[in-house]
Order: structure tokens, then C-alpha cells, then sequence
């Protein structure tokens, strides 16, 4: 499931105070990176299944690895995990409607504070 017209899409931050402030709302990085791109997930345990948060993001200027990057960020997703396959993001996919809603807020809330330091 994509989450359209968030806003996201359109800031651009600084690596380093993104991090933080997607750590601040469970959004974690971790290894999921290369020079060019990062991905900041968070995972939801419901007894509908398991179900992860995706951001992602690529390096406009800079690297990521050397912790020097502006990043743009792209639109927010949500999929659920299927083991042994992997995380589904498709249209048919079935979403709880208070899980919608819970990543709706953290995705605005996350706008809201990226907004005071894009560039």
C-alpha cells in the first residue's frame, strides 16, 4: 500500500538529523542502505499478521556511507510479511484500518518535524 500525498515525497533532509528523527518514531535504518538509497522500516506485530512501515529515501548529494548526504525522500509503504517470501505492498493486500491509521499520524508526524530542518 502506498501512502500518496503525505507530503513526504517532496523534502529533502540531511542524512544525519533523518536518522534521528525516524529513529524518534520507530523508523530504524539499521543496515538497510547503500551509497545511494536507505530504507528506514518499522515493524507492527498484530495477530492479523505481521506488517512493516517502509520509507525510503536516495542520496541527492553525497554518500550515504560516509554519513555526508542530502536525502529525498520517496513515498512512504506499507506491506505485510510473509514468511518465507517476504514483505507484499500489492493493492490486494489487506490492511487493518487502525494500523492505516496509526502509520497515517506517524507519517504526518514525521513530515511535520523533517519540514523544520529540509532544505
Amino acid at each position: 500500500m502506498k501512502f500518496e500525498n503525505t507530503g513526504l515525497d517532496k523534502l529533502k533532509a540531511d542524512l544525519n538529523r533523518l536518522d534521528d528523527v525516524m529513529l524518534d518514531y520507530g523508523l530504524v535504518r539499521e543496515g538497510q542502505w547503500d551509497y545511494e538509497r536507505v530504507t528506514y522500516d518499522r515493524k507492527f506485530e498484530l495477530k492479523e499478521g505481521v506488517f512493516y512501515l517502509r520509507v525510503r529515501g536516495y542520496a541527492v548529494e553525497g554518500d550515504v556511507d560516509t554519513n555526508k548526504a542530502v536525502i529525498q525522500l520517496l513515498t512512504p509503504l506499507l506491506g505485510k510479511y510473509y514468511y518465507p517470501h517476504g514483505v507484499e505492498y500489492g493493492d490486494g493486500e489487506n490492511f487493518p484500518a487502525s494500523l492505516v491509521n496509526q502509520c497515517k499520524k506517524i507519517l504526518d508526524d514525521v513530515k511535520n518535524e523533517v519540514e523544520k530542518f529540509a532544505l
